[in-house]
C-alpha cells in the first residue's frame, strides 16, 4: 500500500467525509498494480464505517474496490475463497451496525457477478437481503427506497439481483431456500401496499423453484476451477497426446468429462421433467401456504400460474 493511499484514507476517516478528488486519488493509488491488496481493502472498509454521509463517487469506489479484492484478489478470478468470504462478512459486521446501503449494494453485486462463492456467503447475503427488505429504510443506490412497512420497487430489484445472480444458490434459477425466503417476506407484507413488481417476482421465483429447469453443472466450485486451470496451464507434450488420444478413442466420454456434450433430446426431457410439480414439491407448497392460515392474493396468483403452466386451469 502506498503512503499516499494510506494518508488519504486516514484523513477521510478522521474528517468523517471524503471529497471527489480524494476518491479519484484513491482509485489511482489503489489500482496501480491492477489489484486491491488486503491492507488497502481493510483501510477502505474502515473509511466506509467512518464516513457519515457517503457520496455516490465514494460508494461506487467502495463497491468496485472491495468486489475487486474479493473476486480478483486471488486465483482463479471471479471466485471467492472460504477465507475471503469470512473476511468480507467480518468486515461488514465490524462496526456492529446494520448493513449500510453501500454494503448492501456490495453484497448484491458480488452475488450478481461472481462465478461462485462459498455457501457461508450465499447464506449470509440471503439473510441480509431478507432483513433489509423487511426492516430497512432509506434510499438505495439502485434508485428508490427501502421500506419497513411494504415491499418497494427498489427492494424488488435487489431481491431479483440476489436470487437470480450468477453466484446464487441456483444460477438463473431459484433454490428451495430462496423460495422459502420469498414466502417469509410475502407473509410479512401480504396486507401492505406493496409495489406491483413484488407479486410478479414472488410468482416467478417460487414458480421457478417448483417448475424451472436448472442445469446440474450451472456452477463450478473454486477448487475445481483451480484444478482445470492448472491442467490447461500444463502444456507438456504428453498432456496433448493424452487429450488427442482420449478424444479419438472415447469421444462421448470426452464430452461428458469436460462438460461439452449437448444431447438436445435429453435436455428437453429434463426440462419437461423439471416442469412437473412432484409430490414432495406439492407437500412443500401446501405447507408454505398453510403457514399464514389463509390463501392470500399472492398465493392465489402463484396457484393460477402453476395451473396454467401444467394445463390444469
Amino acid at each position: 500500500m502506498s503512503f499516499e493511499f494510506a494518508e488519504i484514507a486516514r484523513h477521510a476517516a478522521a474528517d468523517r467525509t471524503i471529497s471527489s478528488e480524494e476518491v479519484m486519488a484513491l482509485r489511482r493509488e489503489g489500482w496501480a498494480d491492477g489489484r486491491m491488496s488486503r491492507e488497502e481493502a481493510e483501510m477502505v472498509f474502515a473509511t466506509q464505517h467512518a464516513i457519515d454521509n457517503p457520496s455516490r463517487e465514494w460508494s461506487d469506489f467502495f463497491v468496485e474496490a472491495i468486489r475487486n479484492h474479493v473476486l480478483n484478489g486471488s486465483d482463479p478470478r471471479g471466485f471467492a475463497s472460504a477465507e475471503e468470504a469470512e473476511w468480507l462478512i467480518a468486515q461488514v459486521e465490524a462496526d456492529g451496525a446494520v448493513c449500510s446501503m453501500t454494503e448492501l449494494e456490495l453484497l448484491t453485486s458480488i452475488i450478481e457477478r461472481a462465478h461462485n462463492v462459498p455457501e457461508t456467503l450465499k447464506s449470509y447475503v440471503l439473510g441480509v437481503m431478507e432483513r433489509e427488505v423487511l426492516e430497512g429504510t432509506g434510499p438505495t443506490r439502485c434508485g428508490g427506497e427501502l421500506s419497513d412497512s411494504h415491499v418497494s420497487a427498489a427492494e424488488c430489484r435487489i431481491m431479483r439481483r440476489v436470487i437470480f445472480g450468477q453466484a446464487s444458490d441456483r444460477p438463473a434459477a431459484v433454490s428451495r431456500r430462496e423460495a422459502e425466503v420469498m414466502f417469509r417476506i410475502k407473509d410479512a407484507v401480504a396486507g401492505s401496499g406493496n409495489a406491483p413488481e413484488f407479486k410478479r417476482l414472488f410468482v416467478q421465483s417460487v414458480g421457478n423453484y417448483l417448475m424451472g429447469f436448472a442445469h446440474a453443472n450451472g456452477q463450478i466450485s473454486r477448487e475445481r476451477m483451480l484444478e482445470l486451470e492448472t491442467f490447461v496451464a500444463d502444456n507438456k507434450a504428453n498432456v496433448g497426446r493424452f487429450m488427442g488420444r482420449m478424444a479419438k478413442q472415447a469421444p462421448n466420454a470426452f464430452g461428458v468429462v469436460f462438460g461439452r456434450k449437448d444431447d438436445s433430446s435429453s435436455r428437453e426431457e429434463q426440462v419437461a421433467a423439471d416442469a412437473e410439480v412432484t409430490a414432495f414439491e406439492q407437500d412443500w407448497l401446501d405447507a408454505q401456504i398453510a403457514r399464514s392460515g389463509d390463501v392470500d392474493e399472492y398465493d392465489q396468483a402463484l396457484l393460477e400460474f402453476i395451473a396454467e403452466e401444467t394445463g390444469e386451469a
